[in-house]
């Protein structure tokens, strides 16, 4: 039955995510002659803060007629799209020169305000035929001045537009400012501005296919790929060393303990009992909080699941750059659709620790991830709200969402965790439990739990860490990333080396007659999350030029929940290799 849902559940992704992915309005536009083609102004804000956006017409630009709202799917609204008419008409292949777009009268206050944007460096962003656009919405000039008092603010009011066509089609625009065709806003007064356009049309052979190729060619430059291809032969020489060094030192010392166990069990009785095998009456005693551990097992696995189908579509092309809203929409669907893998663990796990009340069991699976998602969504909505930036999401996408986790997730959950209730696996446990515990002897500080995690979390981070600055840089930057094999490979690797790190420390714990490995195991296993956070404060503080209430807000506040993410996955990860392992040694003595 279960080998039965599983294609059919990857099956049934895959078609939603494709349906839902599509972009209507990215279809194959044609125009004729003189024919309107769709601008739209998306979004101002500080170039150094990328989560601060604003809509473009809360800075006082002017607009030559009524605008009207683009409407907006989904995951265009999570990602802080707010398109709208612009005020520029750029008619298929009608060249204009010096075209006024519109006038406007700055007040005193409105001169104050575009001031404070040029002095933030705020960018602008357009969408021309679905093609993004970008620009500076004005400049400062310090030369030969150290008072800032002195700089002067200059707007940029005259945009030249060049667009690449194909036949009927559009394949390129670029947007270059006039520096000499400017506007002084250094003093509080008012001023009367003209804002100005220049269009010219020139023919590519590029084809319609091709056309957004080039935003993606950035992170395929020879000198990027050397230093991803430097990351992956690192990662893959830590792999090679630490399986080198694992099977040499786990396969000599089991088998050496294989050969004496075999040879001194007669005389068993007479000799001081040490090392793993003596403590096989302990090692499956069921540990503490067994609900906490089921449901955190159950998480990590979903959201395993969800990396790898958010893999999948990254690698067959879904994720091209300025999709708008591709991957949140991705996110969101592929974790819905995914709920009830996290019910079906996490109960079946459950039920073979021989737990009960396993309903209030899948209320915390539910929750232990989503919980402090939703909390700080909250904190950080709210945030938004009070700066009026667009990543605040309108009330009617909230209520979406609610109901997308309201009659999807929680039904897959519910249906999961009765499937693995009924499933009535048994937990195979090779050695019998004794009723009273064995006492744990002293053990040396480096083998409590808190230097364990360390050990464990910094092999796998040291195989990934350069891979994320590329990472950071796009996500909370404006670099392109789009080398997701190289991403994937990485990926794989972080995998292996969470477990392979995973059961060699469970072992040492073993073989030090430490029967509490369960959450150690885990704990072990999702500590590079830890690393991962740690190494936000390194980007944000040397790598980056972040600064804000907001911005600092919204980085710290979603990296907490990407990284608790990634611990309960590598968590799930290290606990399941360590299970496996510890299973198969026992199996292979006789137990008592």
């Amino acid at each position: 039955m279960e080998k039965k849902l599983v294609p059919c559940l990857v099956v049934s992704i895959l078609i939603l995510c494709s349906v839902t992915l599509v972009r209507s309005d990215a279809s194959d536009n044609r125009y004729k002659v003189g024919e309107d083609v769709p601008l739209y102004v998306n979004k101002v804000g500080p170039f150094h803060n990328p989560s601060e956006t604003y809509r473009y017409f809360d800075l006082p630009f002017c607009s030559s007629g009524p605008t009207k709202d683009k409407k907006e799917a989904l995951g265009e609204l999570l990602n802080g799209d707010r398109l709208v008419t612009a005020p520029y008409k750029l008619d298929f292949l009608n060249d204009k020169d010096s075209e006024i777009a519109c006038k406007n009268k700055l007040t005193k206050e409105q001169v104050a305000q575009f001031r404070e944007a040029i002095s933030k460096d705020f960018y602008f962003q357009m969408y021309y035929d679905d093609l993004p656009i970008w620009g500076f919405i004005g400049k400062v000039e310090k030369e030969g001045k150290n008072d800032p008092s002195e700089y002067k603010y200059y707007l940029l009011k005259h945009l030249h537009f060049t667009i690449f066509y194909n036949k009927d089609r559009v394949i390129e625009i670029t947007a270059l400012s006039d520096p000499k065709n400017v506007v002084d806003l250094t003093e509080d007064k008012e001023v009367n501005v003209e804002f100005m356009y220049s269009v010219k049309w020139k023919e590519t052979e590029i084809p319609y296919e091709k056309r957004m190729e080039k935003y993606s060619q950035s992170s395929s430059l020879p000198h990027h790929l050397e230093i991803h291809w430097f990351s992956i032969i690192n990662s893959c020489v830590t792999v090679l060393l630490l399986t080198g060094f694992l099977a040499t030192i786990l396969m000599r010392v089991l088998k050496n303990d294989f050969v004496k166990y075999a040879h001194d069990e007669e005389s068993a009785e007479d000799q001081e009992e040490t090392g793993w095998k003596y403590i096989h009456g302990d090692v499956f005693r069921y540990p503490k909080y067994k609900s906490v551990l089921a449901a955190a097992v159950g998480s990590g696995t979903q959201l395993f699941t969800l990396t790898f189908f958010i893999f999948l579509l990254a690698l067959v092309g879904v994720f091209y750059p300025y999709n708008r809203g591709a991957l949140f929409t991705a996110l969101v669907v592929i974790y819905a659709l995914t709920a009830g893998i996290a019910g079906y663990t996490a109960a079946s796990f459950f039920c073979q620790l021989e737990g009960t009340n396993w309903v209030r069991n899948l209320l915390l699976t539910g929750g232990l991830f989503c919980g402090p998602l939703l909390l700080t969504f909250s904190f950080l909505n709210t945030v938004a709200i009070t700066y009026s930036a667009t990543a605040a999401l309108p009330f009617g996408t909230i209520v979406v969402i609610f109901l997308i986790w309201a009659l999807v997730t929680t039904p897959l959950l519910v249906l999961g965790g009765i499937a693995g209730k009924n499933s009535k696996a048994e937990f195979q446990a090779p050695c019998r439990t004794t009723k009273y515990p064995r006492e744990i002897p002293l053990l040396p500080w480096y083998r409590k739990t808190l230097p364990q995690m360390a050990m464990a979390g910094f092999l796998p981070f040291s195989a990934i860490y350069i891979e994320l600055y590329y990472i950071f840089a796009s996500v909370w930057g404006h670099r392109i990333y789009t080398i997701y094999s190289i991403l994937f490979i990485v990926f794989i690797i972080l995998l292996i080396v969470t477990a392979f790190i995973t059961v060699a420390l469970t072992y040492f714990q073993l073989a030090a007659e430490d029967h509490e490995w369960w959450w150690r195991s885990f704990l072990c296993g999702g500590s590079t999350g830890l690393f991962i956070y740690g190494y936000c404060l390194y980007y944000y503080f040397a790598r980056s030029d972040m600064s804000g209430f907001m911005q600092t807000s919204f980085f710290f506040g979603y990296m907490a929940c990407v990284c608790y993410g990634f611990f309960l996955m590598l968590g799930s990860i290290g606990f399941r290799a360590s299970l496996f392992f510890v299973r198969h040694i026992y199996h292979s003595i006789k137990c008592e």
